[in-house]
């Protein structure tokens, strides 16, 4: 049965339906919620969060997108009011930070690093700078570079102008190249 149909049934009350729903879309929405988060409690709490949203506004799908994409939404709401809530977390600010563009954070490329070493290093510097980024900006970034959403779909999921993601996703761009450079300049 097709994701579609699944939805139709769900709607009319298949309990079936709807736990296959959950079941297909149960590691999206956790990995998601992870790669945002960065946390396995908090992640395994907005995907429940999710579900239970899911289940409560189903009727409000209109199906003009596939329901990953609606979760992603929902995903990224329920994300960013628990960092407005988590007042300990404090993120570093990239909204006016002038200095991201300037070019010294230019890669030099005349270093290839021994991939299997420093490919887990890359990685593990990589995430600590994901994990820098206010939860704005990391969900853009997810959305567009990790996920592989358009734009424009990035836009309509987190309700921002098409400007706004493209501004959001250059400064985080910018600012994980800065720290990406830094590390690797020490």
């Amino acid at each position: 049965m097709d994701e579609k149909e699944l939805i139709l049934l769900a709607k009319s009350g298949d309990k079936k339906a709807l736990s296959q729903l959950i079941k297909d879309n149960e590691q999206t929405v956790y990995n998601f919620s992870f790669k945002i988060c960065r946390d396995r409690d908090k992640a395994e709490h907005i995907m429940q969060e999710t579900f239970y949203s899911m289940i409560k506004s189903l009727h409000q799908f209109d199906g003009n997108s596939k329901l990953s994409t609606w979760l992603y939404r929902i995903v990224s709401n329920h994300c960013l009011m628990l960092a407005r809530k988590d007042k300990s977390k404090n993120f570093v600010s990239i909204d006016n930070d002038d200095e991201l563009y300037e070019d010294r954070y230019t890669a030099d490329w005349s270093r290839i690093p021994n991939l299997s070493i420093e490919n887990d290093e890359l990685k593990k510097i990589l995430d600590e700078s994901i994990d820098k980024l206010s939860p704005e900006y990391r969900i853009v970034f997810l959305l567009r570079d990790v996920e592989g959403l358009s734009t424009e779909d990035t836009a309509k999921l987190t309700e921002l102008s098409v400007p706004a993601v493209k501004s959001r996703l250059h400064r985080a761009r910018a600012f994980l190249r800065k720290e990406l450079n830094e590390a690797f300049s020490k």
